[in-house]
């Protein structure tokens, strides 16, 4: 297996095309880090919102002509966020990895929608389920491909990932069990979300969360070990359209990476 570590990021969601690029430029560096399989972040469309007026995204079809432009301008690989069956074959045919949501991870026929793509699948954990619930997700995805039994090394096989993100408990935050990042591993290789981990959802009209947080969880992750991390970044996360309290400047970004290389070096990982 490739030992890089797989990084998926960028904005939250796909705003103007000179935001966007802006973001992706920067990301240039870690795009052309040898140690990083790198994945260029962002949603067409943000159908999970908590209030009904706030900014969702350009839409599929515009959402995809932007995503095509990243990738030939940058020679990017690229990640986007699904709702909705129908979305799955189009984003699949410009996209590399398909991003089921958490709130989502149960739902069939997203998954099998999905897995009947090329792209890798990358499941997010949802909130309320414990890691061992993830085997059912998996194997949706895994049947679908023609593969019976869920392992690790299917998993890797037939391109299918999860993503932690930490659970709910009580209404005001989520709390990440680390434990959950070895357990997942016997189903699929894990990606740990540093930057919704430190969700503080619905405050207000808004998702709130304290992005202060993000480089402890992610090197906290990094010790325990996981296959790839997602970040969510911003050249200014004040003025991000979606998830901005929970994001990274593009600088703390690369020092967050830079950190948890780090760790792994001196666990020799």
């Amino acid at each position: 297996m490739d030992k890089k570590l797989k990084i998926l990021t960028g904005p939250c969601v796909l705003e103007d095309r000179d935001t966007v690029f802006r973001i992706a430029e920067k990301l240039l560096p870690l795009s052309e880090d040898k140690r990083v399989e790198f994945y260029f972040k962002a949603s067409f469309d943000k159908a999970n919102r908590t209030s009904l007026s706030s900014f969702r995204g350009p839409g599929l079809d515009e959402g995809l002509k932007l995503f095509e432009e990243i990738k030939k301008e940058f020679g990017y690989k690229v990640v986007t966020d699904i709702h909705e069956s129908y979305q799955a074959k189009p984003a699949g045919e410009v996209v590399d990895i398909l991003q089921i949501p958490a709130f989502l991870c149960r739902q069939t026929d997203l998954l099998v929608a999905a897995a009947k793509t090329n792209a890798i699948i990358n499941i997010k954990k949802g909130q309320f389920l414990a890691a061992d619930s993830m085997k059912h997700p998996i194997e949706k995805v895994l049947h679908t491909r023609g593969e019976m039994e869920v392992s690790y090394e299917n998993s890797i096989k037939n391109k299918v990932w999860l993503c932690e993100r930490g659970n709910t408990f009580g209404y005001g935050a989520l709390i990440v069990d680390m434990r959950n990042l070895l357990l997942m591993k016997e189903y699929a290789p894990v990606i740990f979300d540093a930057t919704h981990s430190v969700q503080i959802p619905s405050t207000g009209g808004t998702t709130g969360g304290n992005a202060a947080f993000v480089p402890y969880m992610a090197k906290a992750a990094a010790a325990v070990g996981v296959d790839g991390f997602f970040f969510e970044t911003h050249f200014d996360p004040s003025i991000a359209k979606s998830d901005g309290p929970n994001m990274l400047t593009i600088e703390d970004l690369y020092k967050t990476i830079d950190e948890v290389f780090a760790i792994k070096q001196a666990l020799g990982n």
